[in-house]
């Protein structure tokens, strides 16, 4: 496959890009809103060509896919290009500031006959894929309860629009609430139906908050407890998922390389979990690759961004409310 960079990020620079090529596909362009920034990233990274305009980039018939990795507020319009010139999308999250946008643009994969993906990169983890398998094989029994701790501290390089701007899609709800939910759907196998969340901005940025907690209550009657931040240099991450016959312990594990540890707690004792430490981005493109030949789905499809949007946009209104929020999903 030829790709295009919708976008000359860090993300693709530090992980995208080599699973592209890895896989054994080619970039042939790169997309930024500086031509000069453009042309220097490309150099940086071996890429052909660059440009500052996405018809341009678009037009090349001989690109079959883009990754869109700008800034929130642009990923509906440049998706929607995508899809109107026949290329396969992989988007980073979150797909929109709206979910009528997000909406929008998986309709429109659909109706084009194009591989739409979300680029949620935990459900790649092999510890996540041995978490999920613990769960459905009913090792912990029914579930109970689900803890997430995402509290981390933002990189001074990665901050910029994400504490300054919301506009731009600013905020740790849309920077990791999302991923949460993602997560936490893809290990139940079920959506949210009501949240409650406090949110606050302690001084890193401006105009967006940096921390937030949210319960969420679950149509089985299992409860969700999440905690995210862009403030916590030293509280650690991880999941826990507690059921009538166990408890998943995995510490260090909501994070973009495979590294941390699971742990299965029972009547039996504390049991280490074996798990692959396979690249997170590399499968998630093979998956897409495959997708895209007609072999089986991708790792997270435009649904699934939808719906982590939605329990994202839940988070931050009930936050702004002080209300229990349901969650729409849009029709889905």
């Amino acid at each position: 496959m030829k790709w295009g960079l919708v976008g000359a990020s860090t993300i693709a620079s530090e992980y995208v890009i080599g699973a592209i090529r890895a896989a054994g596909h080619e970039i042939v362009s790169v997309l930024s809103s500086s031509e000069t920034r453009g042309a220097d990233y490309a150099a940086k990274h071996d890429i052909a060509h660059s440009t500052a305009d996405l018809a341009a980039l678009l037009a090349d018939r001989s690109l079959d896919a883009v990754y869109i990795s700008t800034t929130n507020e642009k990923h509906h319009a440049q998706a929607m290009a995508a899809i109107a010139a026949g290329k396969h999308v992989l988007c980073e999250k979150p797909l929109a500031m709206t979910l009528d946008e997000a909406v929008e643009m998986v309709r429109a994969a659909q109706a084009a006959g194009v591989t739409f993906a979300t680029n949620h990169h935990l459900r790649n983890a092999g510890a996540h894929l041995a978490i999920r398998d613990l769960i459905a094989t009913g090792r912990v029994g029914r579930v109970l309860s689900v803890r997430v701790f995402h509290a981390v501290h933002l990189p001074a390089h990665l901050q910029g629009w994400r504490i300054n701007d919301a506009a731009a899609g600013g905020g740790v709800i849309p920077d990791i609430v999302v991923h949460d939910a993602d997560t936490v759907r893809f290990h139940l196998g079920e959506d949210p139906v009501e949240v409650s969340a406090r949110a606050t901005s302690s001084g890193m940025g401006q105009g967006v908050e940096d921390s937030v907690m949210s319960v969420w209550s679950m149509p089985s009657g299992a409860m969700v407890q999440t905690h995210e931040s862009f403030t916590h240099p030293f509280a650690g991450s991880g999941l826990e998922v507690h059921g009538t016959e166990g408890s998943i312990l995995g510490t260090g594990i909501m994070t973009q390389k495979p590294l941390g540890g699971v742990v299965l707690v029972n009547g039996e004792g504390r049991h280490e979990v074996a798990f692959d430490r396979h690249d997170l981005y590399g499968r998630a493109v093979s998956l897409f690759a495959d997708a895209v030949a007609g072999r089986g789905r991708v790792a997270a499809d435009g649904v699934d961004g939808v719906k982590s949007l939605a329990v994202a946009l839940a988070v931050r209104e009930a936050a702004v409310s002080g209300q229990a929020t349901p969650v729409s999903y849009g029709g889905f």
